[in-house]
């Protein structure tokens, strides 16, 4: 109770704080990181602030409306693309009690670690990693259209991470691009890539973190219509030649 008090100023901006057993969570996941970390390069931000705003609150803050949001019927399918060291999914996990998150990166070492932190702290059932190109991912029929939610932070430019993220997608789903640093031009380009996946931009999200630790968007896409077939592209090729590229 005591570090829930004391962390609620860091909560505050998101209208939401965990309850005690989430706060245990996030700090068990602190320390199992600590613990990785030294074996692993999985992340430099796993000590005070580094890991509390730079790791758990970026991962949250552009899903408040689903942390403040009503109890859901059936559980919201997640996932994260590119997961790293975990992140976001990891701390998505922490916060919505009810979702299935599946975490997809390409490096397997990362993704054991990965998986050995979720086990640890009890977040098995609910959490499953796939070691795999997202390339691959987005034509699997067990995760094309599956899902309600889908993100990518650090991954790669929008226009990649939309050829990634949009085939996964439910009709009503959306996919969350998290950025730092967000121009007039890399809107238009990741527009003009969304046109062929028929997915729109919905709305893009401004936060300054807590402490000054500097400058977030969040882009917020959802289908159109049903992506073609033919996305996304073989392995590789949606980052050498991203979608609308002008030539």
């Amino acid at each position: 109770m005591r570090m829930l008090e004391s962390m609620a100023h860091l909560w505050e901006p998101l209208g939401w704080q965990p309850d005690p057993r989430q706060l245990e969570t996030f700090a068990a996941l602190q320390e199992q990181l600590q613990q990785w970390n030294s074996r692993l390069n999985l992340t430099r931000l796993v000590q005070g602030d580094d890991y509390w705003i730079g790791q758990v609150f970026d991962s949250l803050w552009p899903w408040v409306p689903l942390l403040n949001g009503p109890q859901r019927s059936s559980p919201l399918a997640l996932i994260d693309v590119g997961t790293g060291g975990g992140f976001p999914g990891l701390a998505l996990a922490i916060a919505l009690p009810e979702a299935q998150l599946t975490l997809v990166d390409s490096v397997g070492r990362k993704l054991e670690a990965v998986e050995a932190m979720a086990q640890a702290l009890g977040l098995g059932e609910r959490v499953r990693v796939r070691r795999e190109r997202a390339e691959r991912t987005g034509h699997d029929p067990a995760c094309r259209g599956r899902f309600d939610g889908a993100m990518a932070r650090a991954v790669a430019s929008a226009p990649v991470v939309a050829e990634y993220l949009v085939p996964l997608l439910k009709p009503e789903g959306q996919a969350v691009f998290y950025r730092g640093q967000w121009s007039g031009a890399d809107q238009e380009d990741l527009e003009r890539a969304l046109q062929p996946l028929r997915a729109r931009l919905e709305t893009v999200e401004r936060r300054e973190l807590p402490a000054g630790r500097g400058l977030r968007h969040a882009l917020v896409v959802r289908p159109s219509a049903p992506c073609p077939k033919t996305y996304p592209r073989p392995v590789g090729l949606p980052g050498k030649a991203p979608l609308g590229q002008l030539s």
